[in-house]
């Protein structure tokens, strides 16, 4: 009988399933983010990850908990990009097929990831209700079995496992932050962090043009977004049941970012480590960077991924 939320275990047991699939990918460091910042920062370079996103670790680790019966008719889910290509890949790998609801608008760069991935694309309208209308459809039309993008306890756990790599090479951290949208990496970021460094305070980094997890967290109830405006597109969706619940119970605080400071965060990463990351990426850095005092500390970041159009950089 499992419990009503993963623990350290769940993430033990998956960095074990998933370790022969998942790229370790290398946690880098910048002289002059450092100087800028008056602390140490370690960055866990997700954007080198395969599909160029930590969300590999979490539908990979979700799909190869499935058993014969429920791989039959393949899986599907809604995803407006990482999560999408990470499950295809993923369902590729076990020789099923993967079903994604998309919105119009998500980037060309995580269409065509999709695509090449071997998953098929339904198109729906960039909102939560379009989005999950039309994957009701696709499971009926379907049987294919849902993999939820973020609260789902199998993809919670794979997404831990990144911070689990992270410890284990630089395990006394002051400080790890990570991305929050929909809450999966923030949740196993915690889940990880609080129990492979007690003493480490775990925040989450979010757009305050999409500050639904920083509401929900500060009020202690789940308030979903209105279809955000934010350049980080990755982080435009509402927490879920089980990750609020594990983010009130393992996070210390959320801080948030503006669009001007996420994109010079960007550019900063870019210019100065030389490494392509996406916007969502760039927001602890901006929040760090816009308001907080961080003077002489250690710092865990979770870089969250690298796919970013190309042809429309905001710099």
């Amino acid at each position: 009988m499992k419990e009503s939320l993963p623990g350290i275990h769940d993430i033990a047991k998956a960095h074990e399933r998933i370790k022969t699939y998942i790229n370790r990918t290398p946690v880098m460091t910048s002289s002059t983010i450092n100087r800028i910042a008056h602390a140490e920062i370690f960055f866990k370079c997700e954007n080198f990850q395969k599909v160029g996103a930590f969300k590999f670790r979490g539908a990979c680790n979700a799909v190869f908990m499935l058993q014969e019966n429920e791989l039959k008719n393949g899986v599907t889910t809604h995803s407006s990009g990482n999560h999408a290509a990470a499950l295809s890949l993923a369902a590729k790998l076990r020789g099923t097929k993967a079903y994604i609801v998309m919105p119009e608008t998500a980037p060309e760069v995580k269409k065509k990831a999709v695509e090449e991935y071997g998953g098929e694309i339904i198109f729906c309208k960039p909102t939560l209700e379009a989005r999950e209308s039309m994957l009701e459809v696709v499971e009926k039309k379907t049987n294919a079995t849902f993999i939820h993008p973020y609260d789902n306890y199998h993809v919670i756990s794979g997404q831990g496992t990144a911070a689990k790599e992270l410890l284990e090479e630089v395990p006394d951290l002051d400080i790890v932050i990570a991305p929050v949208g929909g809450g999966g990496l923030l949740s196993g970021t915690a889940i990880a962090s609080k129990n492979l460094n007690r003493s480490a305070l775990v925040y989450g980094a979010e757009p305050k043009a999409a500050d639904d997890a920083y509401r929900s967290f500060k009020s202690k109830i789940l308030l979903p977004s209105d279809n955000p405006v934010t350049i980080a597109d990755g982080l435009r969706t509402s927490l879920g049941s089980l990750t609020f619940a594990i983010i009130i119970k393992n996070v210390d605080d959320i801080i948030t970012v503006s669009e001007k400071g996420i994109i010079e965060a960007m550019r900063l990463i870019w210019e100065r480590m030389k490494i392509i990351v996406e916007p969502s990426s760039a927001v602890p850095l901006g929040a760090l960077l816009e308001n907080m005092n961080v003077k002489g500390k250690r710092i865990g970041i979770i870089l969250s991924g690298g796919n970013v159009e190309l042809s429309k950089l905001p710099f």
